[in-house]
């Protein structure tokens, strides 16, 4: 048994289910999110309460039972509270600034970083300029924009330098020794 998979999800207040053959799409305050669901997977809302069930006992069909489950909790989570990542930028002269829908990152090369924003993604950028914060409805994208923007400069193994998570943790390497 899906130890996930067999959680109900309750649907608060304000939120629209609506459960079509293959899809269930979710309406909140913050937006619409469309779930796919497997043609072995079952999904029921019963007394604002949404229930995940399997029609068959195979490997597959109980794999997509808990993803199934946790892709509409997401759902419903992202279109009431919302998700955020928060990326923190270490470095001597490496500045972040917000111009409209578009973040330009300095990162120490030749020439600055312009990364267009989304739809449905919305940065922030602290007074200090160290601290982005990227927010939205849909988890999987707010992942996704945190790990292009990471990628533009990773921090270095020696000095730490770069953009990180604020609650990643890396281990700097030694270094050279003199004699």
């Amino acid at each position: 048994m899906s130890r996930i998979g067999v959680k109900p999800i309750p649907v608060p207040s304000g939120v629209q289910v609506s459960i079509n053959k293959d899809t269930v799409e979710v309406k909140g305050p913050k937006g619409v999110l469309t779930t796919p669901v497997p043609s072995k997977i079952e999904v029921t809302l019963e007394n604002n309460t949404i229930y995940v069930k399997r029609q068959s006992e195979d490997k597959q069909t109980k794999s997509f039972h808990g993803l199934t489950r946790a892709l509409l909790n997401n759902a419903v989570i992202g279109v009431t509270r919302g998700f955020q990542k928060q990326l923190k930028v270490i470095g001597t002269g490496y500045r972040v600034a917000l111009k409209g829908k578009e973040l330009e990152l300095n990162l120490g090369y030749s020439h600055p970083i312009v990364y267009r924003i989304p739809e449905g993604i919305d940065i922030t950028v602290d007074s200090k300029q160290n601290i982005i914060t990227v927010e939205g409805y849909d988890k999987q994208k707010v992942g996704e924009v945190a790990a292009i923007i990471r990628r533009f400069r990773e921090p270095d193994a020696y000095k730490g330098k770069g953009i990180r998570y604020v609650d990643e943790h890396i281990i700097l390497k030694q270094g050279k020794t003199g004699k």
